[in-house]
């Protein structure tokens, strides 16, 4: 999908939801540009519960939930949301070395926890989650919410720019299938790289890689088209069709074609 910001293809069972919630995404102010990728608002009114999968992907999101603003880090586990009756919730999704500047710290150190902002950046977040929580106007939601991440006095991190380059370059690029291959491509050893991953990413580059590869499938599942998985599970660097369909059912809960079938995605 040409010229959204994010990953569509993350959102599970796309169909399943609809028209039961609907998902806005905003660009930043410039000055936080360097920082955030793009925030994203999903109102939605369900006549009954719905519990909504999304792929974690290579990136810290903050959100307005449950009365706080809450970080997410990176997780190698599924993330899912139960929607229950009206509501919404609006985060903001960081660059891969983005959030490090924010953070102050190595981003190691919040791989798979959610915690509250008023614990690692600035000041008590609930009043701001709960203005924005309250809110009905995405412009006037998305303002609170930036001017609290600027309280954090982020400053930009050349490093930071170089990670959200390389992470930018192992999405796009799937000749690069292995983690030794993005160190040769950034011009480093394999060492040096996956340190850099942990600091700024809070995961190492042989993860993310495969995780982008595993969004690619879930893309190609949602095309509609009738998909070789035999030829794909090659073109994106899987030994064979049987080691995607492994590692696509350990992160969607299900094989790609059965997936594609079960959901009417064909």
């Amino acid at each position: 999908m040409p010229n959204v910001p994010g990953h569509p293809e993350a959102i599970v069972r796309p169909t399943a939801g609809e028209p039961g919630f609907e998902v806005e995404r905003v660009a930043p102010r410039a000055d936080l540009a360097e920082f955030v990728d793009y925030h994203w608002l999903v109102r939605w009114s369900v006549p009954k519960p719905h519990r909504q999968q999304v792929v974690p992907q290579p990136r810290v999101h903050v959100a307005a939930e449950d009365g706080q603003l809450l970080v997410h880090g990176i997780s190698r586990s599924p993330f899912y949301r139960m929607l229950t009756g009206d509501g919404h919730v609006l985060g903001a999704a960081f660059h891969a070395g983005g959030f490090r500047p924010l953070l102050k710290g190595s981003l190691g150190a919040i791989s798979g926890t959610v915690q509250p902002g008023r614990d690692l950046l600035t000041g008590d977040d609930r009043p701001v989650a709960e203005r924005i929580l309250a809110g009905t106007d995405s412009a006037e939601m998305i303002d609170v919410f930036e001017r609290y991440l600027l309280r954090t006095d982020p400053v930009p991190d050349p490093t930071g720019r170089e990670v959200t380059t390389l992470v930018g370059d192992a999405q796009r690029r799937r000749d690069v299938v292995r983690a030794d291959q993005l160190a040769a491509h950034a011009g480093c050893s394999l060492r040096t790289l996956q340190r850099l991953f942990t600091d700024y990413v809070g995961i190492g580059p042989k993860w993310v890689i495969q995780r982008f590869r595993i969004l690619d499938a879930a893309a190609a599942a949602h095309s509609g088209e009738r998909i070789d998985w035999s030829a794909l599970a090659y073109e994106l660097g899987f030994s064979d069709q049987a080691h995607l369909t492994r590692v696509f059912t350990q992160v969607v809960g299900t094989p790609p074609a059965t997936y594609q079938r079960a959901h009417g995605l064909l």
